[in-house]
């Protein structure tokens, strides 16, 4: 059965067994408000006992029957991490976001900023998968940083900023090797070209100047190879794909030298 035709029979088994709840008695049983405090608080024991969903239900519920109360605010943003502490990324990302858009000068908001930037975070895959999610979480921490630089909240966000750069560089890197790999050295020049010009703080920038200057030597740009060599011995004197970029232009009776027209050296010089 797909999923389509499973949603739909359960939809009908569902149709079927409130029919027949209806049919067991003459009434249906009367809603009966609770008071505020009762409510929220049996939705803090079930997040204080891990019961999260429970306990999202329960803030829900808060809302629902006293929406104009105190508890009401509260119980929006404690829904909102309630959802996020059950893995539930989406419904506490809504949450949030609602609690945002009701309450914009609340005392608490930057928290709010803060669990939308961590549920896309925590939806992180590898390198390997689409990196929507990663920019949609790069996008948030950076809009959190932003609003709320002097917030506890931005301080972690600017770490979980360094490392998701990171990740989306990694991404054009596996990219570039793969093309590289294939023999198509201006598709691998294009996306280690993103890491040079858009993650210059990254792990990555040492390897990318030396799969540039693989590549131009491919295509025979000796001026652009020679380049991306002395800007990576530069920069990154030290590091063993320098030794590798100059071995390779050794070979080649080449030597590294910058020539300040190049994009690398433009690039390089607008963000150091």
């Amino acid at each position: 059965m797909n999923l389509v035709n499973q949603k739909s029979f359960l939809a009908v088994c569902l149709t079927i067994l409130m029919s027949l709840a209806a049919c067991s008695s003459d009434e249906a049983p009367e809603y009966v408000e609770r008071p505020v405090q009762e409510l929220y608080n049996q939705a803090l024991a079930a997040l204080n006992n891990e019961n999260y969903v429970q306990a999202a239900q329960g803030f829900d519920e808060v809302e629902r029957q006293h929406p104009y109360s105190v508890w009401s605010t509260k119980a929006q943003l404690m829904s909102s991490f309630a959802y996020y502490q059950s893995n539930q990324y989406d419904q506490a990302i809504l949450a949030a976001e609602r609690f945002v858009e009701l309450h914009p000068g609340n005392k608490d908001v930057a928290y709010a900023y803060y669990l939308v930037a961590i549920s896309y975070y925590e939806q992180i895959t590898g390198v390997e998968r689409d990196q929507k999610v990663t920019r949609q979480a790069l996008a948030a921490l950076q809009n959190l940083v932003r609003r709320f630089p002097n917030t506890e909240y931005a301080r972690d966000a600017r770490l979980k900023i360094d490392l998701t750069k990171d990740h989306l560089a990694g991404k054009e890197m596996a990219i570039g090797r793969y093309y590289q790999s294939q023999d198509y050295p201006i598709g691998a020049i294009n996306r280690y070209r993103i890491v040079i010009e858009q993650y210059q703080t990254t792990t990555h920038v040492p390897e990318a100047l030396h799969r540039l200057t693989e590549a131009y030597l491919t295509l025979g740009i000796t001026e652009e190879a020679k380049t991306a060599a002395a800007v990576l011995g530069y920069n990154f004197p030290g590091s063993e794909w320098y030794q590798d970029s100059y071995a390779l232009l050794d070979a080649n009776y080449l030597k590294p030298e910058a020539n300040e027209d190049s994009w690398i050296v433009k690039a390089w010089t607008s963000v150091f």
